[in-house]
């Protein structure tokens, strides 16, 4: 009797189901034996990939997660998509919190033979075939229906977060968020979606600075244009994050790493006495300033804003013309 052949799944490391093994001729004890020996690797109760292209993905950073949202597509079923984090982590979207479930949605079917398995979680929801796209093989929300879904489904904060992550990559343009959220105008969600696309600005380079325009809108500042170049007679001195023109107020966000080397530390230093000395006003702020006391970075760009007022009126001060905003 000839061995039974491998079921092949077109799926990320080669992953089955056991009831896909079972169906093609491997018994219980089989399917053990393949797996103790190394041939196949479980990733998952009733999840199975191909041995060597699992441990090859495995030696990646992220290969883990990568079988284990390919294994729980695979459990759930025919039609069901990777979406929301899920489908931003595939699709390179920033996301202001960490989410290591599989997030899934499949559309609504008669049947009520379904259910979110351990270790992911399922929307029901319909997938039109433009809002649907692959990724390694994956099925998975397109980027634009991605946007949409965690705009409609997460706070306003962190759908703004994802937002301006894809469309500083390019994945996304607004119109094409339009057209999603028009496709899904009765769902849930749809009008803080629709707050959080008009606010995204792609200009925002980071989730950093995303989370700075939501809390400077929160504390009733003025919004501010985004990297700004500025200063200088010759050429520009630098490109800010956020300006003010009509305070000719400055604010730079401070990652973690941005003084933790001395030249780069004297470098920006250096940036913002030239700034100063063409009359602009600098606010530096960090991660847990913006996050934890946004009242207080609110304060301190509004004195900000009064001293540059008052510089602004000096009629004797040297100043360079302030340059043009980047690209949206």
């Amino acid at each position: 009797m000839a061995a039974p052949i491998m079921p092949r799944s077109g799926r990320v490391a080669g992953i089955v189901t056991t009831a896909e093994l079972t169906a093609a001729g491997f018994s219980d004890d089989r399917i053990k034996t393949l797996t103790l020996r190394g041939d196949l690797h479980r990733v998952c109760r009733g999840a199975y990939a191909d041995g060597q292209r699992a441990r090859d993905l495995l030696t990646l950073a992220d290969g883990k997660q990568l079988l284990q949202l390919a294994a729980a597509v695979g459990l759930t079923g025919a039609r069901t998509a990777a979406s929301h984090e899920s489908a931003a982590y595939l699709h390179s979207i920033d996301l202001l919190d960490r989410q290591d479930l599989a997030v899934l949605t499949r559309p609504p079917q008669r049947s009520n033979n379904w259910h979110a398995r351990p270790g992911s979680r399922l929307h029901v929801a319909e997938l039109p075939a433009e809002h649907l796209t692959a990724v390694v093989g994956l099925p998975v929300t397109t980027p634009a229906r991605t946007v949409a879904d965690l705009a409609r489904t997460l706070s306003f904060r962190a759908g703004v977060v994802a937002a301006d992550s894809a469309l500083h990559r390019k994945l996304v343009t607004k119109p094409e968020l339009a057209a999603v959220l028009s496709a899904c105008a009765r769902w849930p969600g749809v009008r803080r979606a629709a707050a959080v696309i008009g606010f995204a600005d792609g200009r925002a380079e980071s989730p950093l600075e995303s989370i700075a325009r939501v809390a400077f809108a929160e504390c009733n500042l003025p919004p501010p244009d985004l990297q700004v170049w500025l200063g200088g007679t010759v050429e520009p001195v630098g490109r800010v994050d956020f300006y003010w023109r009509p305070y000719r107020t400055i604010a730079e966000v401070d990652g973690a790493g941005k003084y933790a080397d001395p030249d780069r530390a004297r470098a920006q230093l250096r940036r913002d006495a030239a700034l100063r000395d063409d009359g602009f006003e600098v606010v530096h702020f960090t991660w847990q300033q913006i996050t934890r006391a946004p009242e207080q970075v609110a304060v301190s760009v509004r004195k900000a804003f009064d001293r540059g007022a008052r510089n602004a009126a000096v009629p004797s001060r040297a100043r360079a013309p302030a340059g043009a905003g980047g690209a949206g």
